[in-house]
């Protein structure tokens, strides 16, 4: 690797390259967002790549100048066709803050109160238990917004804060539910996974079921967006949980990202098999962002899972990281974080360091203690390590399960991805690309989620009919 300090001295590159990182479902990349979408293999489901503009998010799809905060606020705006939003309070917010001077700091607050405001009862008069669930699941989504941009804000240390007040939002709605999902804490190593059953009713009757698996920065909401309703609309059953690096495991019991997600999975299936109200031949796996690197590593190993869906499809998290972060790390620890400490972290501005520290922080505990306390982590080896060892394309050609992996048009995480990890699948697969035409482009199609979740469940639908 050439000399960090002469890299900076000769351009911006590196530096510039930081700006935009945030990641998961969080952000877009300021680096590579224009790159030219892969075309599509043949498939009898791919979808059609319909020719567009080059501007992923034109006219009014731009709510923030910033493409950052901009991706934030499409994926929040997208979730009212469920009811997890509502479009006058988003683009109210929206507002708000572009009047205030777009910042962490206005994001964060702005949605704070927000979320605060729809815990209480509106003020017209004595809600009924419809109004209290859904208003508690907008504010779940608000409090999760609050939440992605907090190491950038001013109070760093409310992150988890913000997360409980999340979570306790999601379980108000989930108690308002009818049937009320079933919890538990499944054994994983030393800290059990939280999970919330999912059913259409209380008939006991044997159905499908989903496991749904977040990303790296996502919350419980998602899921409802991203799963949940659309399975209970289907006669589906559901399952959400935080794995470690998500959720509770991450902001509360301090459990980061392990490669071998099988060992997550696993104990979902096994505790699902044993109720009398899941048919086990019927049993899918998603994941959406990041996980659509866990997922299919999970059924690489647990073969009784019934069909897999990549959203999108990721063989390495870690090129998601521009190449000028990626050379940062070298085989020796002590010397990648001399590179760190003294090459780059010095000169990086506040949104950067803000950046790198949420993209950081699912991996490595004592980054994500550091960020809280407004300090940068000084140990870059070991999460950039841990997030190398997610690569999974030695293990694909182990899935066996009928697998469809999506990709979308301007996606700017893991771009040509998706279609990688398809022509290593050796599984019956099937590969569709959301696109502009409709509305759906962007990582995980954050403005069209009922149309992420038709393409989804029609093709689980038609794999698992005759299981």
């Amino acid at each position: 690797m050439t000399n960090a300090s002469a890299d900076r001295a000769s351009g911006p590159t590196r530096r510039t390259t930081l700006t935009g990182l945030v990641g998961g479902a969080g952000a877009l990349l300021a680096a590579g967002c224009s790159a030219s979408p892969a075309t599509a293999p043949p498939s009898r489901h791919t979808a059609r790549a319909y020719a567009s503009a080059s501007d992923p998010t034109p006219g009014v799809m731009t709510l923030f100048k910033d493409p950052a905060f901009n991706f934030n606020g499409l994926f929040t705006l997208g979730g009212s066709g469920y009811g997890s939003a509502e479009v006058g309070e988003v683009l109210t917010a929206v507002n708000t803050i572009n009047k205030a001077g777009l910042s962490a700091q206005s994001y964060t607050e702005t949605f704070k109160t927000l979320g605060d405001q729809l815990r209480k009862p509106p003020g017209s008069g004595k809600p009924d238990t419809q109004t209290t669930r859904f208003r508690a699941l907008r504010a779940a989504q608000y409090y999760a917004q609050a939440l992605f941009f907090a190491l950038g804000s001013d109070t760093p240390g409310s992150e988890e804060a913000l997360y409980k007040a999340g979570r306790g939002a999601w379980d108000a709605f989930c108690e308002r539910c009818d049937p009320v999902p079933v919890t538990a804490r499944i054994p994983y190593g030393k800290t059990p996974l939280p999970v919330w059953f999912f059913r259409p009713d209380s008939s006991g009757e044997r159905r499908p079921t989903v496991i749904l698996t977040n990303g790296s920065d996502g919350q419980n909401v998602d899921m409802w967006t991203y799963g949940v309703a659309a399975a209970l609309q289907r006669g589906w059953n559901a399952l959400v949980y935080d794995g470690p690096g998500q959720g509770q495991l991450l902001f509360v019991d301090q459990v980061v990202f392990t490669p071998r997600w099988e060992k997550v999975v696993t104990p979902l299936v096994d505790w699902l098999s044993a109720r009398p109200d899941v048919d086990t031949r019927k049993i899918a796996l998603t994941g959406l962002s990041m996980a659509g690197d866990l997922a299919p590593r999970a059924a690489a190993f647990e073969h009784r899972i019934a069909a897999l869906v990549a959203m999108p499809g990721v063989l390495s998290p870690w090129l998601g990281f521009p190449p000028e972060i990626r050379e940062i790390l070298t085989p020796d620890k002590a010397k990648t974080n001399a590179i760190w400490n003294k090459e780059v972290a010095p000169g990086l501005s506040p949104a950067e360091g803000a950046t790198l520290k949420k993209r950081i922080e699912p991996f490595s505990v004592p980054a994500m203690l550091a960020a809280r306390a407004g300090k940068m982590f000084t140990d870059f080896y070991t999460p950039a390590t841990l997030i190398k060892s997610l690569d999974i394309t030695d293990v694909v050609r182990r899935i066996k399960m009928p697998t469809l992996v999506l990709d979308y048009e301007f996606e700017q995480f893991y771009p040509g991805q998706p279609r990688q990890l398809f022509e290593k699948l050796t599984a019956p697969k099937d590969y569709v690309k959301l696109t502009a035409a409709t509305g759906a482009q962007l990582h995980c199609s954050p403005m069209a989620p009922q149309q992420h979740c038709e393409v989804v469940f029609d093709w689980l639908e038609e794999k698992l009919s005759g299981s």
